[in-house]
């Protein structure tokens, strides 16, 4: 798993033996178990990894207008009961929440408007609920609704 995998040295000495991987892969999907040896005592811990992945079809960045299908799907092993997607969560009138039985979200024609960051949230038969958060990349024109633009004779324009 080198060059993703590291310990922090520095926090060693203070027993934290944490392990950090980046990026997480699925293949990182599993059970880990650390062992600490200090003098005649051992000490172990197991920490099990999920994995939850967000794929688009067609891959990021999306083209303005073509037909995008969000998907998003766990390693947890219960059954799936519902699918929410939250996009721009800050409250304001571009916020959006959508929610289905299955983890995918088509867009017909995505605009503009679409692009930004997307949450993936999955709810669990266990009552587990896990989430993701995927930005969201549109390529399109985002410029004025009349094609018409005025400038001074002199100045720059864009």
């Amino acid at each position: 798993m080198k060059p993703r995998v590291s310990l922090q040295d520095s926090a060693l000495r203070n027993g934290n033996f944490s392990l950090r991987i980046d990026p997480v892969r699925s293949e990182d999907i599993g059970l880990y178990e650390a062992r600490v040896k200090h003098k005649t005592e051992v000490h172990s811990c197991h920490v099990e990894l999920g994995v939850i992945t967000v794929t688009l079809s067609p891959p990021n960045p999306v083209i303005e207008n073509e037909l995008l299908l969000m998907s998003c799907n766990s390693s947890h092993r219960a059954s799936l009961m519902e699918t929410c997607w939250f996009h721009n969560e800050h409250p304001g009138p571009t916020s959006r929440t959508f929610c289905s039985l299955t983890g995918a979200l088509s867009i017909l024609h995505p605009a503009m408007s679409d692009a930004g960051s997307w949450r993936c949230q999955l709810r669990y038969s266990d009552k587990e609920i896990i989430s993701a958060t995927y930005n969201l990349q549109i390529l399109g024109f985002d410029g004025p609704t009349n094609p018409v633009v005025y400038a001074a004779a002199g100045s720059a324009v864009n």
